[in-house]
């Protein structure tokens, strides 16, 4: 069990996808995904592997949930910024997390 403390400890905003681009250099199929999280963090960068599910074209504009408050992290060239969330589907490939409705970027789940 973690606490509540321990909990607001990690930041998890909302942000929109802005590019998307197959990420060729991945040891596994993955993109790169550039994310407005709104004022206070601007255009974070993640890695993804998402290639299942989606395609680069209908990620564009998609709000997605991510910790921004993790250390970079390195993958192949590509810096890692933030950690966009996702659920396991029913053959264990990745489903994004989103809001039902639309929200204002760099809005922090709670």
């Amino acid at each position: 069990m973690c606490t509540i403390e321990e909990f607001e400890k990690v930041e998890i905003r909302i942000g929109t996808i802005v590019n998307c681009q197959p990420f060729l250099e991945a040891k596994n199929p993955a993109f790169q995904l550039w994310i407005d999280v709104g004022e206070s963090y601007g255009i974070k960068k993640s890695s993804a592997q998402i290639t299942i599910n989606y395609q680069p074209e209908e990620l564009i504009g998609t709000q997605v949930l991510c910790v921004v408050n993790l250390p970079p992290k390195k993958i192949a060239y590509f810096i890692s910024e933030v950690l966009v969330l996702g659920f396991p589907d029913k053959n264990e490939n990745v489903v994004l997390c989103s809001a039902r409705n639309k929200v204002p970027n760099g809005a922090r789940l709670y």
